[in-house]
């Protein structure tokens, strides 16, 4: 079978992913040409994977972009001689890195949300299509749209004159995150569907978003317009065709809920799972020691390039101590960790105020001897960076890393004995996949794909709660008990550390579940 991926990031390529999507892009694709199947993934250059070594131009794509005639370059990524069934492209403009090459996505005012990367979307977009009718991909049978970027494929494909033929190709659409949509206008606006393209004849209903009639929503339209809609693990799809209820800390379709739930009556919405790499690269990576190194390593970088040098400071001064203290013959206490994007999605009950006023996070270090710590490795948005960076600085056992390292990542992981996963929702993680994978156990939010893959008592640890007070303090209690049983009763802790380690997620059986499943 002959499949494309369309997505906005491809963590095959060094700088080209930003979060979990990114992963997918790379291992699926691979899955996938293991099984003798032809792969084709095609992203954006931005600017800078157009410029890769040994990438060769293919074609010249002429487009109608705001009325206007654009040229865009598609080029063929070098072959990895591991998969000869796999090709990597890029479609390039200058339009596609409008605030700086390599940058895959553009933060804009409140006001006007996603407005610059839903125009460079667009374009990309129609460039794919175009690459498309003049056969420069070959005739795919199925084309694999991934989150609302890519979205507009499958309406040009349905209501543009000059892309009609694609709608005889089988779309699936991925599911990445339903809380980001890409609405636009569709009119009276520099970033908006009418702007882009001006011979679409659409759907109104189709394709207008729920709650702002004179928007365009894309997630919604490919859920829509596509014969597939693929959530990632099973516990997430049922979540979705719920209405969201932020009061009780519950997050569902986010309006989308009664076309999901249509999908689902029509046998065209599916839960697969998504999987993880396993193999001694990414557990051998040294002991406790060499992660501290790397700590200092990677801190004193951020600190040269970064704008806030003091928290990378407070952080260093942690490091040192823990160090000087392992180098005493002091090696007792525990070591929390957690890895990820510094978001809403990911941190709120962390931040969520409990009865006394304090945060849920100053509970949670309450709770630690005084030789343990907690570790938190990310970045993302900065008043919730500032959050962290405050905490840190008055509490001796956080350490707060704010930058991002695989390296550094993996070793964490590695070295880790509790890994703490609070998100308040989870379409399926990957986080968890990776702590698991080197033994660590978690502490999860027990929502999405954290059901589908940590098993309380057995293989981890969860809690829910039918509020986010309620949610908190929950966490909390159960980090009490697992702390409890690290303490009292190691060997049953051990045999759960030992289960995490056990547990596969394979890629191989995630692309036989999408040939089964979603491509035909």
């Amino acid at each position: 079978m002959k499949i494309l991926m369309v997505a906005a990031e491809n963590g095959a390529l060094g700088g080209g992913k930003v979060g979990g999507m990114g992963d997918v892009i790379r291992d699926i694709p691979r899955a996938l040409s293991r099984l003798d199947h032809q792969v084709d993934v095609v992203m954006p250059g931005y600017q800078k994977f157009s410029r890769l070594p040994g990438t060769q131009v293919v074609a010249e794509l002429v487009v109608n972009f705001r009325g206007e005639d654009q040229a865009l370059t598609l080029s063929r990524l070098p072959s990895d001689e591991n998969y000869p069934n796999l090709c990597t492209w890029v479609v390039d403009h200058p339009m596609l890195a409008p605030l700086g090459d390599g940058r895959i996505y553009c933060d804009d005012e409140p006001g006007k949300p996603f407005a610059t990367d839903a125009s460079k979307f667009a374009l990309f977009c129609i460039g794919v299509a175009q690459a498309l009718i003049e056969k420069h991909l070959g005739e795919p049978e199925v084309i694999h749209l991934h989150d609302w970027h890519t979205a507009l494929l499958a309406v040009l494909a349905h209501y543009h004159p000059r892309y009609h033929s694609l709608g005889d190709t089988r779309m699936v659409y991925t599911i990445h995150n339903l809380s980001l949509q890409g609405i636009r206008p569709f009119s009276w606006d520099d970033s908006a569907l009418e702007n882009w393209y001006r011979q679409l004849a659409f759907d109104y209903e189709a394709i207008r978003d729920p709650r702002y009639e004179n928007c365009y929503n894309p997630m919604r339209a490919a859920i829509n317009l596509c014969h597939k809609v693929h959530g990632v693990s099973p516990t997430y799809i049922g979540e979705i065709q719920k209405p969201s209820q932020p009061e009780l800390g519950f997050v569902g379709g986010e309006g989308l809920e009664d076309d999901l739930r249509r999908a689902a009556e029509e046998g065209r919405l599916v839960g697969i799972l998504n999987g993880c790499e396993y193999g001694p690269e990414f557990t051998d990576v040294g002991g406790l020691d060499d992660c501290l190194v790397l700590m200092e390593e990677m801190l004193r970088k951020w600190r040269l390039s970064g704008d806030t040098p003091e928290r990378h400071d407070t952080a260093l001064a942690r490091v040192a101590r823990w160090r000087g203290q392992r180098e005493a013959g002091d090696c007792s206490g525990l070591v929390l960790t957690s890895i990820g994007r510094i978001s809403d999605q990911k941190v709120r009950l962390l931040q969520q105020p409990m009865q006394d006023g304090r945060s849920a996070l100053e509970h949670l270090l309450d709770r630690l001897d005084e030789a343990d710590r907690l570790v938190l490795l990310g970045s993302g948005d900065k008043g919730q960076e500032a959050f962290f960076a405050s905490i840190a600085e008055a509490r001796a056992n956080l350490i707060f890393l704010c930058g991002y390292s695989e390296p550094l990542s993996l070793s964490i992981y590695a070295n880790g004995d509790l890994f703490l996963m609070p998100s308040s929702f989870e379409p399926c993680g990957i986080s968890q996949m990776l702590a698991m994978r080197a033994g660590q156990p978690c502490l999860v939010h027990h929502v999405g794909g954290l059901v589908d893959t940590v098993a309380d008592g057995i293989n981890g640890f969860a809690f829910t709660g039918d509020s986010p007070l309620q949610q908190a303090e929950n966490m909390v209690r159960r980090l009490e008990s697992c702390l409890a049983l690290s303490k009292d009763d190691p060997d049953a802790w051990g045999q759960i550390g030992n289960a995490a380690e056990k547990v596969r997620f394979l890629w191989s059986g995630v692309a036989e579940q999408y040939i089964a499943e979603l491509y035909h």
